[in-house]
């Protein structure tokens, strides 16, 4: 009960602050996008783009799209239509229950975290953060150690602007440096 007032009286102070004529007009989280560039690692070896898309697959709770080249790059030995990533959009309960698990246990899991760097918002409102081991999510197993990598993750909102979009993200409980 105390919570949903305390909720409530964020939201009004946020209407206040940013001179919302309703909650409507308030920002939100549109979707999260999480990905993993593999490059011509995945054209060497098959098994490693299978690895990962598992991976990414049990930590975000549904299957990943494989990205190819758009075009040759003769200097990296890429032709187009090759495998150079692969990705997943959540939207919905499953953006939510992503986020809760990235806040609440991952981030607290890394190794001498102190938050996320404010500069990380970018103008149009959304927050883009890289992270250098996969392990720190509870569903990879520790005996996968092998073969780690690393994920970017997007979180797009419907801010207008950096200052809106890093009060709505405080508001959600992005850790962010002090």
């Amino acid at each position: 009960m105390e919570l949903t007032k305390a909720k409530q009286q964020n939201t009004q102070t946020a209407l206040a602050q940013f001179n919302y004529k309703n909650k409507l007009a308030a920002p939100r989280l549109t979707k999260i996008v999480v990905s993993s560039g593999t490059g011509s690692g995945m054209k060497k070896d098959r098994e490693k783009n299978n690895t990962v898309a598992d991976r990414i697959a049990r930590i975000t709770g549904q299957k990943p799209s494989l990205r190819v080249a758009k075009h040759s790059v003769a200097s990296f030995k890429i032709r187009e239509g090759d495998p150079v990533g692969i990705t997943v959009t959540l939207r919905g309960a499953r953006m939510m229950h992503f986020l809760d698990k990235m806040i609440h246990i991952a981030f607290p899991r890394t190794k001498d975290f102190r938050g996320l760097d404010k500069k990380s918002v970018d103008s149009i409102g959304n927050l883009t953060l890289g992270i250098k081991e996969h392990t720190i999510f509870p569903e990879t197993a520790d005996e996968d150690l092998r073969d780690v990598f690393g994920l970017a993750i997007t979180l797009v909102s419907t801010a207008h602007n950096k200052e809106e979009a890093t009060a709505f993200f405080e508001h959600l409980g992005i850790p962010f440096k002090k």
